[in-house]
């Protein structure tokens, strides 16, 4: 993976798949964190060397639209947009947060490793579900599904509610989950209206910590609702039964596991550069998915 780039007047802490994290050291805003969307794109774990032009500004806008979205709901981390000229438009100036170490999972639609896990024991994280859905069924009603937070190429595991009760205390658990499905209620509700399906997304929540002006909050982190965080679905073209067409990266998953790529997914190593044909068709997806969503002309 790249090297996260020097920012004038900031100290890089650290680097994830698509965004890289900075401690600001100078200005208005000196001991918040910079948090900075690149363009790079991660499959199976890997981050590829090709990159989609203007994701990290999808990403971020999107990410500012929802916050504003869910508001009345739950605090967002963001303190301010006014960050350094180098990384405008892809990066915001967020508080610092005390991180539950939960992946916070809503599903409405049963898919990826929700899928596998139901064709395996008929249970989602421990929920039992009906008999007989398929890839793409809407579940009778949200439920929560966690996942604990893996590091840099490995992958995230789903768990039980009861080992997340374990893990952060019954209070918090049920916070958490009470929380996470009425931001996916929500966002579900605002995406139908504009033809999209919400099948599931994945939130990072923490709390403030002493010192700050409303500690042991509960405040949203990270993303919300983005391609990268979520999957959505044109709902005209919704049929349960086969995988959906999806406003994300799934562009890249299919050619990487074409022959046209010659990639051998168990060779252990990363997918070749993608061709310009399906970077192009990826950024128009993402594109196509602000637009539909916030209203908005890219």
């Amino acid at each position: 993976m790249p090297e996260a780039p020097a920012i004038e007047g900031a100290t890089h802490l650290h680097s994830g798949k698509v965004r890289d994290l900075y401690e600001l050291t100078t200005g208005p805003h000196r001991g918040h964190l910079l948090m900075v969307a690149s363009d790079r794109i991660s499959i199976f774990d890997f981050v590829l060397d090709s990159t989609i032009p203007d994701k990290g500004e999808i990403l971020t806008r999107m990410s500012l639209w929802w916050f504003d979205q869910l508001a009345d709901l739950v605090p967002g981390h963001v303190v301010s947009t006014d960050v350094p000229a180098s990384v405008a438009g892809r990066a915001v100036v967020c508080e610092r947060l005390d991180m539950y170490p939960v992946e916070c999972v809503a599903r409405g639609y049963l898919t990826g490793s929700g899928l596998l896990d139901y064709q395996a024991s008929g249970e989602v994280c421990g929920i039992a579900l009906p008999g007989g859905l398929v890839d793409g069924s809407r579940l009778p009603e949200p439920i929560f599904t966690p996942a604990t937070k893996a590091d840099l190429g490995d992958h995230d595991e789903n768990v039980s509610y009861a080992a997340v009760e374990a893990t952060i205390g019954p209070d918090a658990a049920a916070t958490l989950r009470d929380l996470t499905l009425q931001v996916y209620r929500r966002a579900e509700s605002i995406a139908r209206e504009r033809g999209i399906i919400l099948a599931d997304t994945k939130l990072e929540l923490g709390v403030r910590g002493e010192g700050s002006d409303a500690p042991g909050a509960v405040v949203l982190g990270d993303e919300v609702l983005t391609p990268d965080s979520s999957r959505f679905w044109p709902a005209d073209d919704w049929t349960p039964g086969r995988p959906q067409a999806s406003y994300d990266k799934q562009i890249v998953r299919n050619w990487a596991l074409s022959p046209e790529s010659g990639w051998d997914k168990t060779s252990g190593e990363a997918p070749p550069p993608l061709p310009t044909e399906v970077i192009e068709r990826t950024r128009a997806r993402y594109v196509e998915a602000y637009e539909l969503l916030t209203g908005e002309r890219w």
